[in-house]
């Protein structure tokens, strides 16, 4: 028989960021890579919407897609990897990849959804820097052929 899983160890041990909002969209989990990633303390970011994180520009389009899957119960995101822009505490905008699931409370409603984020800032700078280099150099081809 496997030994118990102690849940609350692996979220706080864990390298991804784990958050969970409740049905509104208040913060209800923030992990210590949440903290280091996003730079708000547990206690900053506990009870506060997920506004602090997301630009102020996207929230609109966030609101409508939450608001929507809370009312009905389905994400069209699945178990797909999303790419989204995000704001650190000091508003520094990053670039996040992350994975989201329902929760649902004992009788079977949507209690809230946690996402699993990983911070691909670095790698995204990279790879814009690559395409701009790749066109760069499609276009000097063109230009000596």
């Amino acid at each position: 028989m496997p030994a118990s899983i102690d849940y609350e160890q692996l979220v706080s041990a864990i390298g991804d960021a784990i958050i969970i909002s409740d049905a509104k969209g208040a913060i209800t989990l923030w992990n210590p890579a949440a903290e280091r990633m996003f730079g708000y303390t547990q206690a900053e970011a506990m009870g506060q919407s997920l506004d602090l994180i997301i630009p102020e520009r996207l929230r609109g389009r966030h609101w409508e897609g939450y608001d929507k899957t809370m009312a009905t119960g389905i994400t069209r995101y699945g178990h797909d990897l999303l790419k989204v822009p995000a704001v650190d505490k000091d508003g520094k905008a990053m670039s996040i990849a992350f994975t989201v699931a329902l929760l649902r409370d004992a009788d079977g409603s949507i209690s809230g959804i946690v996402a699993v984020i990983r911070d691909e800032t670095v790698r995204f700078q990279e790879e814009r820097a690559l395409r701009k280099r790749i066109t760069e150099l499609e276009a000097q081809a063109k230009v000596s052929a």
